[in-house]
């Protein structure tokens, strides 16, 4: 954008205090949503962990581990009652970063199945898992399941695989597909309760697909574009026609956003004319919040992004994470809003 000489160190002051203030912070710990809702202090947060992990650990039944939260869920759905399922990262907690606990090795030698996501999206913890002696099954879901990537430019001219994969429902069936496959040849035993429990996930988030699309297809063409956080919403909008202006952070929250880019990002939601802007549950609002100020544009609502949400919250599941997420870009970008109804309430109804 053009910007004459004089001007420049006042504009970009600001953002340069914010962004050196922000760079270690800005997707570390999970947004201040995610952090008071779940009511307490770091210490306290750890402390649930543990009692967790053990709680898992000491669990009678076959384990199945999962990186993240989404995958967890969704393993926890096709397993059933009968499998001890456990997250090693929790709501609100930023994947791309996340440094790993003692704990966590001790979780991880001990599952007889390990879920992560692939594509480079937890890449400590992958480490983590590689440097286990367990011989358990270690699945990235995304990468057996046939996830086609988008494929990212970094700075540095690396291209690496865009690993928010989930973003899209027909990608999450996808997740489902893996994950049952592995568990079917892990336990043949159960392969009935697998193969009946993934149908019918897969019919609801058949269903939850076609309702995204259709209810993003009710936001006027003119207001209907994305700004977030962190790019974490490609999967998203380009399965349900929602185009991704931009986002202040890259696909992996590591990168170091610059004020000049930031400054692009400004001008370009104003070229746009980008109604509303996202912040995340896995990020810092701080930074997005500013570019809304300087953009003149108003604060849409929190997207859950890396993470599902905390027990009780919109988000606590993946299939009412995406209903959440569909939600809050609907109404905040003009469109009319109408409640996703998934197929086995529709039967029971008849």
């Amino acid at each position: 954008m053009f910007m004459p000489k004089r001007l420049l160190p006042n504009f970009f002051a600001p953002w340069l205090a914010l962004v050196l203030g922000l760079t270690l912070t800005a997707c570390g710990g999970g947004s201040s949503m995610e952090k008071s809702t779940a009511g307490g202090s770091n210490n306290n947060a750890v402390g649930l962990l543990d009692a967790q992990a053990e709680e898992f650990l000491n669990s009678p039944k076959p384990k199945i581990a999962a990186t993240s939260t989404m995958i967890a869920d969704m393993a926890r759905v096709v397993a059933g009652d009968d499998f001890a399922v456990f997250s090693v990262l929790k709501p609100g907690t930023d994947p791309h970063i996340y440094e790993p606990k003692p704990g966590d090795s001790r979780v991880l030698s001990k599952a007889d199945v390990i879920f992560h996501n692939g594509f480079n999206l937890e890449p400590q913890l992958v480490k983590v898992i590689n440097a286990t002696q367990n011989p358990a099954p270690k699945v990235p879901v995304a990468e057996a399941g046939g996830v086609k990537p988008y494929k990212m430019e970094k700075a540095a001219g690396l291209v690496v695989a865009d690993p928010h994969a989930w973003g899209s429902a027909t990608n999450g069936i996808l997740y489902v597909n893996a994950i049952t496959k592995t568990l079917d040849a892990k336990y043949p035993d159960k392969k009935a309760v697998f193969d009946k429990n993934a149908t019918a996930y897969r019919a609801e988030l058949t269903a939850l697909d076609s309702w995204i699309r259709a209810q993003i297809a009710t936001i006027p063409e003119q207001t209907r574009k994305l700004v977030s956080s962190h790019d974490a919403f490609q999967y998203y909008g380009r399965a349900y026609g929602l185009p991704v202006v931009g986002s202040i952070l890259g696909v992996s929250t590591e990168e170091e956003p610059s004020a000049q880019k930031i400054a692009k990002l400004i001008e370009k939601v104003k070229k746009e004319q980008v109604g509303s802007v996202f912040v995340e549950t896995s990020t810092s609002p701080k930074l997005l919040e500013s570019l809304a100020r300087d953009a003149g544009v108003k604060v849409g609502g929190t997207l859950y992004s890396d993470s599902i949400g905390i027990a009780g919250s919109p988000g606590d599941t993946y299939v009412k994470m995406l209903v959440a997420n569909t939600r809050t870009i609907v109404e905040a970008l003009g469109g009319n809003y109408t409640a996703f109804v998934p197929p086995s309430t529709n039967q029971a109804s008849k």
